[in-house]
């Protein structure tokens, strides 16, 4: 039986990095390819725990900017899937409300995966339920750089000062400019690193990782990882005295 998890200790926004669909395939004497479809099956279940638990905002790692290393076979299995989860799961996650998001440069993506995302986002625009936030083509890095060029623009075409420039306008020229910071960043398989994952974003985030792969992570490992959250006394630079 779950134990209770007080409501005011749930994460407003938790950011999940989806590791190991590799290794758990590789465990069972598959293919790469199988872990990565069997992680795919974990996005809308874990949307559906986050909402379940009222979580506003689901951020996922999906495909860094430094992925595109791998071989050419697997970005597009990884490619072919993420069209595919748009294809049979958007219907769903529209009616129950869901938001989608992206964060990353898209336009490098293969046009039909571009096309699906802008078809998902245009059908969930006026959605008020949870935010599925999808990092494709995202790294820590470039988003902070991006940022910085388009603060720079308005410096010279005058529409900004130097002065000005604080860390509410420099949110506001991040991807995640319309999301809360991150609470709660989860990362499964074992690995200790956020690996250029919304650098700015977690400076203030409680940090989970945990040694199941992402294929691996269901309602078990979701609420272990919600109690461990709720038992951490927050404290965003300051001090808490007694138990409180």
């Amino acid at each position: 039986m779950e134990k209770e998890i007080k409501l005011d200790k749930i994460p407003t926004h938790i950011a999940f990095i989806m590791d190991g669909n590799g290794r758990w395939a590789k465990k069972r004497l598959l293919p790469r390819s199988f872990g990565h479809r069997e992680g795919v099956k974990r996005i809308k279940e874990t949307a559906l725990l986050c909402d379940e638990f009222n979580v506003k905002v689901m951020t996922l790692f999906c495909f860094s900017t430094e992925n595109w290393k791998r071989s050419k076979e697997e970005v597009d299995t990884l490619f072919s899937l993420f069209d595919e989860f748009f294809d049979k799961e958007i219907n769903e996650l529209h009616e129950r409300n869901c938001i989608i998001h992206t964060m990353g440069d898209l336009t490098k993506l293969p046009l039909s995966t571009q096309q699906k995302i802008a078809e998902a986002k245009e059908l969930t625009k006026n959605n008020t339920g949870i935010v599925l936030n999808i990092c494709l083509n995202y790294g820590g890095h470039d988003d902070i750089v991006h940022a910085c060029k388009e603060i720079v623009n308005e410096v010279l075409d005058k529409k900004l000062s130097v002065d000005e420039i604080n860390e509410k306008v420099f949110e506001k020229h991040l991807m995640s400019d319309d999301l809360p910071p991150v609470d709660l960043m989860i990362r499964t398989s074992g690995e200790l690193r956020i690996s250029n994952f919304c650098l700015w974003q977690l400076a203030y985030s409680e940090l989970i990782f945990i040694d199941d792969y992402w294929p691996d992570f269901k309602r078990k490992q979701f609420v272990a990882c919600l109690e461990k959250y709720a038992s951490r006394n927050r404290r965003f630079g300051g001090i808490k005295y007694g138990n409180k």
